[in-house]
């Protein structure tokens, strides 16, 4: 294979984005799993924000999956592999919605600073694709977590 990367920079690029695409994986469980529990006087709200959310998600996941492809390498697809790669803690039980919220901003930070730590191994390789992926999603997580932290500002 000779797309101009080299297969050491391939092998660490893929595995970086492995990493972006368990966070990916897991925020979209978590985020599912708050719309299908979440209750109070935001449900509606929180419900169909959620919903919006783990739809965006789930796109993602298949965005990041291909990308790892393309450079040569398998993407990780098993609970068991996203456990291992993740930097997001699974909730414990079913949270208040107003924590839920707070664990969804900081699910959303935590996929852009996995996002920020590939930057410069993806410049310095020339992985314009790559770079232009992660863009994408920092565009994405930012924004997301600056409208959930929206909501529980008084």
């Amino acid at each position: 294979m000779d797309i101009g990367i080299s297969t050491q920079d391939r092998a660490e690029i893929a595995q970086g984005l492995s990493r972006l695409l368990a966070d990916t994986y897991t925020l979209y469980l978590k985020t599912h799993q708050f719309h299908w529990n979440v209750t109070g006087p935001q449900f509606r709200t929180l419900h169909l924000m959620f919903e919006e959310q783990y739809n965006e998600l789930w796109l993602a996941v298949d965005l990041i999956a291909e990308r790892i492809r393309t450079l040569g390498h398998p993407a990780p697809g098993t609970y068991g592999q996203f456990a291992k790669l993740t930097a997001i803690t699974e909730a414990d039980g079913v949270p208040a919605a107003d924590e839920m919220v707070a664990q969804l901003i900081e699910g959303h930070e935590t996929v852009c600073r996995t996002a920020r730590s590939l930057f410069e191994l993806v410049e310095r390789s020339h992985d314009e694709p790559s770079a232009d992926l992660l863009t994408q999603r920092l565009q994405v997580h930012e924004k997301a977590a600056w409208m959930l932290r929206s909501l529980l500002e008084s």
